[in-house]
């Protein structure tokens, strides 16, 4: 069972979940710790389901808490976008989902982070060029 990231090579895929108001954040198979750690610190909750067998594949991906609104799950959304931007990560966000307002607020939280001291040093692994795109969907 593949996931959206996967299927798109991207780190994380912003969507709402058809015939749902969920919004997910899904990760490529195996992604790393650092990268589902940050979603978390952004707000997405994880959610992980194990076989029920001694052996398979773990599934995780991350969802917007169910107790947001339609509006309130966007911001976070797309407050998500810089972030994980800056930790060279590859994002996509499906455009009905993208609240320009909260994205310009999370550039600025951004730009007001890199201009103070940094408090650890750049992710492991990550890819030195940011890429975002927004797909219709």
């Amino acid at each position: 069972m593949g996931n959206r990231a996967d299927d798109e090579g991207t780190d994380v895929e912003i969507y709402r979940k058809p015939l749902t108001y969920t919004v997910h954040a899904d990760t490529p198979t195996g992604a790393p710790e650092q990268l589902l750690a940050l979603l978390d610190e952004l707000g997405f909750e994880r959610k992980t389901v194990r076989p029920a067998g001694p052996a398979g594949p773990v599934y995780i991906w991350h969802e917007t808490p169910a107790r947001l609104g339609e509006d309130e799950q966007k911001q976070l959304a797309s407050r998500a976008v810089p972030p994980l931007l800056m930790a060279g990560y590859v994002v996509s966000i499906a455009d009905h989902l993208f609240d320009q307002a909260a994205y310009r607020s999370a550039v600025a939280d951004v730009r007001a982070r890199r201009s103070a001291p940094p408090a650890h040093g750049p992710v492991a692994g990550a890819d030195s060029r940011p890429r975002c795109s927004r797909r219709a969907g």
